[in-house]
């Protein structure tokens, strides 16, 4: 069952005007979004992968397939001149056809060489499976708005599926302990011995690869690069540059805290979380992912779609007090969250930072179903319920 992906419609208008970059993380289902756009909005397409040696060279010579109208170029940021190369074929020829990049390592970042694409292309970042795409729900998000929650069917057995098996689609369509498994075996290796390895220098790659594996554990908590230096055995700035690139390749990411004139902000170390949340063994901490996870995904298509400068944050001051998320919009805050496993009690902490920063609206979102109440002007609410009122 291949299901059509949130960004399916935002792509295939913007590709009427300009070339569109996709990246996401390995295996997250760009390929076949890709296709699925070529094969129902165009007669004709052509899909080359620089990794296939026949595409690489077609790409290299400019051979494409007669009368294609999209041209997709697949991992084409492994070549080292692959900028000024799309941006010559789409100065020649953006009469004649459309152009899709996808890659599986921020397309953004990955600009070498001198000339600019600037207003060439829009840019868009492909998630995992969320809850509403996965159920089909077509939310309207009114930015600044109070979030609309609903009730569907199948809502706590697709969030549970998403859970456990994660939002990738291979492991989660087919619910397989076994398949999960082989998945997150397969995918580490390749992310770091192939797509790391044929654009970053890496020296010690095993090294790197511990790195990923103990990663998992660190989900949800400040992350201190000292302690991973000494977990390691290496130097700060070794251990800074190998986050960097698991970053930029889409194995985990990192939200900073919110710095605010109004309380006393915690401005250094940010919090990491999978893309993979399936991947951490603690329930908890999986649970801050998801819900962090789906958030990111929130902001990024509100920004990469919309254009609004929405970002996620987390709230922490110098005396302790935290709040999971923040959701800002122009650097001021929307929304809160805070995430619990068990306590249906609205937390001190939320309401101090609601009346302290003026925060619109306020979540706590626990694991408990059926859970849904409005304390101290906190609204308590089960983890698949919020969930419905993103992306």
């Amino acid at each position: 069952m291949i299901k059509k992906r949130n960004l399916f419609k935002y792509i295939n208008d913007d590709l009427k005007e300009k070339m569109v970059f996709l990246d996401g993380p390995r295996q997250v289902g760009k390929t076949t979004l890709a296709q699925q756009i070529g094969e129902e909005q165009y007669k004709k397409y052509s899909y080359l992968n620089w990794d296939n040696l026949q595409d690489k060279k077609r790409i290299i010579n400019s051979q494409f397939e007669p009368d294609a109208k999209l041209i997709v170029f697949d991992e084409i940021h492994k070549y080292a001149k692959w900028k000024n190369y799309v941006k010559g074929e789409w100065d020649k020829n953006k009469k004649k056809y459309d152009i899709l990049v996808t890659g599986s390592a921020r397309l953004d970042l990955y600009r070498h060489g001198g000339d600019s694409l600037m207003g060439r292309y829009h840019y868009y970042r492909l998630h995992p499976f969320s809850l509403a795409e996965v159920l089909e729900i077509d939310n309207k998000i009114q930015v600044k708005n109070d979030l609309v929650f609903v009730d569907a069917k199948n809502l706590r057995k697709t969030f549970d599926d998403l859970f456990v098996y994660g939002g990738f689609p291979e492991p989660f369509l087919k619910e397989n302990k076994r398949t999960l498994r082989r998945f997150h075996n397969e995918r580490q290796s390749r992310l770091i011995k192939e797509d790391i390895r044929d654009v970053e220098l890496v020296r010690d790659l095993s090294a790197l690869e511990i790195l990923a594996t103990i990663l998992p554990e660190k989900v949800g908590s400040l992350l201190s690069l000292n302690s991973l230096r000494e977990d390691l055995q290496v130097t700060h700035k070794t251990v800074a540059h190998w986050m960097d690139i698991l970053e930029r390749f889409y194995y985990h990411y990192r939200i900073y805290p919110h710095a605010a004139s109004t309380i006393k902000s915690l401005r250094r170390e940010p919090k990491m979380f999978l893309w993979d949340w399936s991947q951490v063994k603690n329930e908890g901490s999986r649970l801050e992912n998801i819900v962090a996870s789906h958030l990111l995904k929130f902001s990024h298509i509100l920004h990469d779609s919309e254009g609004f400068d929405v970002e996620l944050k987390f709230l922490r001051d110098i005396e302790g007090r935290e709040v999971d998320f923040l959701i800002t919009v122009n650097k001021k805050p929307w929304f809160a969250v805070e995430v619990k496993t068990s306590n249906k009690k609205a937390t001190k902490h939320l309401k101090y930072f609601k009346e302290k920063m003026n925060i619109p609206f306020v979540y706590q979102v626990v694991a408990s179903t059926g859970i849904d109440f409005v304390q101290n002007d906190i609204r308590v609410i089960s983890v698949e319920k919020f969930l419905t009122a993103l992306f």
